[in-house]
């Protein structure tokens, strides 16, 4: 089996009632690809919409880029291949070993519910290969149903952006619902770590989360891993 991934970015950049742009939270995208580059592991983009993804004004600012993802910011072949993102039909599944969710608000609107992104997850997951997610991002795996009908995330460990962590975002109000608390919904065991915003994975099995922001480059390293025996 080729080792590819798949790597899946929000389309979707408004809150209900805020000027304030959501999107993709670039360093999620940035750190997870940093890791998997340097292992020479080629990867694809695929966003609901297709085309060019919007990324989170907040996630650019200077005080909040580190070096690494400032570098890519700066890396014009890097951001044109953020223009360019395949929709999820054009997407062949048997190319994949693993798939990626990065996160961002966004991500809370146009991630649960696409059909075709399932699919293409489930088959993945079926063939062999590795889900993973990181913050909100994990919404994508709210509603995957493995072939018998269970949720994929039904009695399995599992991470996503924090209860508390939203509260301290300011945000909560703005969003469809709270991941924390619909994670638990499809009968997931929730994990988090001690310290919001401080990475924390979890890995059960050939699935993979992240809670936060700071915690992408910690999932590459356990999917990495876990491509090394597939």
């Amino acid at each position: 089996m080729a080792k590819k991934i798949l790597v899946v970015i929000t389309s979707h950049d408004t809150y209900p009632e805020k000027k304030k742009k959501t999107g993709l939270w670039l360093g999620e995208l940035t750190h997870f690809y940093e890791v998997m580059e340097k292992q020479g592991i080629e990867m694809d983009f695929v966003s609901p919409k297709g085309g060019a993804v919007p990324i989170d004004t907040t996630s650019i600012k200077k005080l909040v880029m580190d070096a690494s993802t400032r570098a890519y910011y700066n890396d014009p072949a890097f951001m044109k291949r953020l223009q360019s993102t395949m929709i999820p039909d054009e997407v062949r599944w048997e190319d994949y070993v693993a798939v990626y969710y990065t996160g961002g608000h966004g991500t809370m609107w146009d991630f649960p519910d696409n059909n075709k992104l399932q699919e293409i997850s489930r088959k993945i997951y079926e063939s062999g290969g590795v889900i993973s997610a990181v913050c909100h991002g994990t919404s994508a795996l709210l509603n995957i149903r493995l072939p018998e009908g269970q949720y994929l995330i039904n009695d399995r460990q599992i991470t996503g952006f924090s209860d508390l962590e939203e509260n301290m975002t300011l945000l909560k109000d703005q969003l469809p619902f709270l991941l924390e608390d619909e994670i638990k919904k499809r009968g997931a065991h929730y994990k988090k770590g001690g310290i919001p915003f401080t990475s924390y994975t979890v890995t059960d099995g050939r699935l993979v989360t992240g809670q936060n922001p700071q915690s992408a480059r910690a999932v590459a390293a356990e999917v990495h891993d876990l491509l090394k025996n597939l």
